[in-house]
């Protein structure tokens, strides 16, 4: 699977209240929304079409909603560990290395910016 052309290739907004956050989100987007639990998750997606930028809201012990919970996924090219490695250099910090997600899904890292933001990279391999 060749990398995606998007800049954002996954998104995840927080919710407490997963009933009441899908309501809103299939009212405001005006179609249904597919949930599904992945480990301690449960995750309603937003993302529709094979083309389309992922997201989800999802519901997870000890993740709240806050100006600072919607943790973007920008694209990581053809390997992550390429803007990785670049982290550091610019000031940031690495939260999380690249690891293997599994299930053929690629690979996921986080990183602090130098604004404290939480940010996440995601490539294939």
């Amino acid at each position: 699977m060749p990398a995606s052309p998007h800049a954002i290739s996954w998104f995840e907004i927080p919710v407490t209240n997963f009933a009441r956050a899908k309501a809103f989100y299939e009212t405001v987007l005006g179609r249904p929304i597919e949930t599904m639990t992945m480990g301690p998750s449960t995750m309603g997606f937003l993302s529709s079409g094979p083309d389309a930028v992922g997201g989800a809201i999802v519901q997870e012990e000890g993740v709240l909603p806050s100006r600072s919970g919607t943790l973007v996924y920008l694209n990581g090219g053809d390997d992550l560990a390429v803007m990785l490695a670049r982290v550091e250099g610019a000031g940031g910090s690495v939260a999380v290395p690249k690891t293997d997600i599994g299930s053929g899904f690629g690979f996921f890292a986080h990183f602090i910016d130098t604004e404290g933001n939480r940010v996440g990279l995601h490539s294939m391999v």
